[in-house]
């Protein structure tokens, strides 16, 4: 008995050293398939009793900017996941079309809205932070942000959060 006990430790010692404690998302885009993915892995990893953390940066500030959260949209041209041809997605209108489908199936498939999951990783523990080149870039301030964002801070504030074992940085 001694001797299985003396293999399990080790390995025991071992799938908690290599187990993921943290996942630090960083959302660049606002596209609305970038936005859900980008909250639905954070969901999922407090799901997991994984902490989660997302940095939104640049164009992926709108998906906690007030004004702009519930009207996020899917690019048509240039997303070759729509499978469709470039020169029908530059049509006039076809952007709210797609955007207005999407948002319709996720409706149906009883999906939050972005502000709703937005409380709901709030609720959960999910830290959120918005980058602050990006927010002075576009000249906002945490008051134009969503209520959750805990702070503005910078990418070496994002990267001290980061450390340690068990962290995976995503960038979405």
């Amino acid at each position: 008995m001694t001797e299985v006990m003396e293999k399990v430790a080790p390995v025991a010692a071992k799938a908690e050293k290599d187990k993921i404690k943290k996942m630090c998302f960083i959302l660049s885009k606002a596209g609305l398939e970038s936005v859900y993915a980008c909250f639905i892995m954070a969901n999922g990893a407090r799901m997991e009793g994984i902490e989660a953390e997302i940095f939104f940066t640049f164009f992926g500030l709108d998906a906690v900017h007030n004004k702009r959260l519930e009207n996020l949209h899917i690019a048509t041209v240039g997303n070759p996941g729509m499978h469709i041809p470039t020169f029908l997605g530059g049509l006039p209108g076809m952007e709210s079309y797609a955007s207005r489908m999407m948002k319709k199936q996720m409706e149906a498939m009883d999906l939050p809205s972005v502000h709703e999951f937005l409380d709901i990783l709030s609720a959960s523990g999910v830290k959120m932070y918005g980058c602050k080149l990006a927010v002075d870039m576009f000249k906002l301030s945490k008051d134009d942000l969503y209520e959750g964002i805990e702070d503005i801070i910078t990418v070496g504030d994002f990267y001290e959060n980061a450390a340690g074992e068990g962290t995976h940085i995503v960038f979405v």
